[in-house]
Parts: C-alpha cells; structure tokens; sequence
C-alpha cells in the first residue's frame, strides 16, 4: 500500500473520516427521494465554499497543505439541514460563515461555537432561511429511522459522548411527554413524529456531540445535555423558533466553553497559591 494510500485509510478510520462516511450513506440514502438534481447544487455549493476557505486558512496558519475535514463536515451538515429549494448561494454563505466562526469566536484550545449551528442561526435572519433536515431521512421509509438510529449510536461511540446524546434525548422527550399531561397535547405532537423526531435524532447523534465544542467527562456530558434539552425545549414553547435544537446547543457551547476556562483557571491559580 502506498503512502497516501496508507495515510487515507488511517484518516478513514478516525471520528471525523468515519462520520464523513456515514453523513455521505445517508446522503445517499435519500438522494434518490429527495431529488439528486434538486440537492445537488446546495450540497456541491455548501461543501466546496467550506472546503476552500478553510484550505486556504489551515494553509496560512501551517504553510503545508491539509485536507479540511472539519470544514466538509461542516459543509455537509449545513447543507443536509437546509431545505433543497434554497440557493446554491445560501448554502456556500452559510458554510462560508460557519468557518469563520471557528477562527473568530473561539479559546486557547477550540472554537466555542458549534460552526454549522451558529452559521445556520445567523442565516435564518439574514435569508430567512427554511430547515427542512433532509439528511436526516425524514420523507423516505419508516425503516430508514433504524439507519439514522444506527449510524448515530456508531459515531456516538466513537467520540465517547453516550451519556451526552442520551441524556439530551431523555430531558428533551421527558419534558414534551410532561408537557401532553399539562397542555393541549396536539401542541406538541409534531416533535415525536417526522420530520421532527428524526431532526432530533440528528442532531444529538451528529451536532450535540462534536468534540471540540462537548465536554469530555461523563458528568460535564450530563450536565450540558439537560442544558440543552431545557433551553431548547423553552424556544420551543414560547418562542416557536424553526432553530430551537441549534440554539439550544449554542447555549451549551457556551457553558462548556465557560467551564472550560473555569477549569483552566484553577488549575492555572492553584500553584501561584502553593
């Protein structure tokens, strides 16, 4: 095996290589219903502008040329949760917003900010943008959930963020099913039926678990997830904003990037003190 070869198989093994993988299966996965001729042009668009522009930057910052995995997968997320009729260019913009936000809005260690959640916040004001989560396979099969369901338990065990991903989903679906037995349940029938359940499942799976803007140890993981699941369950109910979950985790990259620091800083006192 050459080289490169050898270089391309370890990188494929790795979180970001293997969750590129799975993203593009479930691309493909509904590809055929979606429409490739209709999908084509925001994923191509989303994908190169963020490909490119975080070539350029890792370039600058390293002075070798790196394949930007980080900002295809950023890409590809952008595009897989903005609805198909949008432009080609909002999805490039979006993309191109999201890899800046990595490089403007971060800490010592990581960026704070999950980009694509931040970038498709600001879009949502700035093109009024729809959401419709297609990648999440929501209008195809039923069985499709299973594939969703098992793609994400795979990535998920990878990046070690299980207690994240399953805390979030049972504050998140624990408050809705409180919330049938107190309010008109027609109210909130929609988030435990697709397209909203599988949005949900994507999100905790592929977004709420990015590592470098999740905690690491089990209880931070804990502790940030019934955050998330709180604020977005609040947006939800009295705002009715379409991007509740990304703003929920915005909140929690907030908290994560503060105990982060909190943390630093005590270590950092600690021997000035001794």
């Amino acid at each position: 095996m050459s080289t490169s070869s050898s270089a391309m198989w370890r990188f494929f093994q790795t979180p970001k290589g293997l969750l590129i993988i799975v993203l593009v299966i479930l691309v493909a996965a509904t590809a055929p219903h979606e429409g490739i001729r209709r999908i084509a042009p925001g994923l191509a668009a989303a994908v190169a502008a963020a490909g490119a522009i975080d070539l350029l930057i890792l370039r600058k910052m390293h002075e070798e040329w790196e394949f930007p995995s980080g900002a295809v997968l950023t890409g590809l997320i952008v595009a897989m949760i903005l609805t198909p009729q949008e432009p080609w260019y909002v999805g490039a913009c979006t993309s191109a917003i999201a890899i800046a936000s990595k490089y403007i809005a971060r800490t010592r260690s990581a960026n704070i900010f999950n980009p694509a959640a931040l970038a498709l916040v600001a879009t949502f004001y700035i093109f009024n943008t729809g959401q419709s989560w297609w990648g999440a396979l929501p209008e195809i099969t039923p069985w499709a959930l299973l594939l969703l369901a098992a793609t994400g338990i795979f990535i998920t065990d990878r990046v070690n963020k299980f207690p994240l991903a399953l805390v979030f989903l049972g504050v998140y679906f624990g408050l809705f099913t409180l919330t049938t037995y107190v309010s008109e349940p027609g109210k909130v029938a929609e988030v435990f039926r697709a397209p909203d359940l599988h949005a949900t499942l994507f999100f905790a799976f592929f977004i709420l678990t990015d590592p470098p803007t999740s905690p690491v140890r089990y209880p931070d993981q804990i502790v940030c997830a019934a955050l998330v699941a709180l604020v977005s369950f609040g947006i939800f109910q009295w705002l009715g904003a379409a991007y509740y979950l990304l703003a929920g985790v915005l909140v929690g990259n907030v908290w994560e990037a503060w105990h982060r620091w909190y943390l630093f800083s005590r270590r950092r006192v600690a021997p000035e003190a001794t």
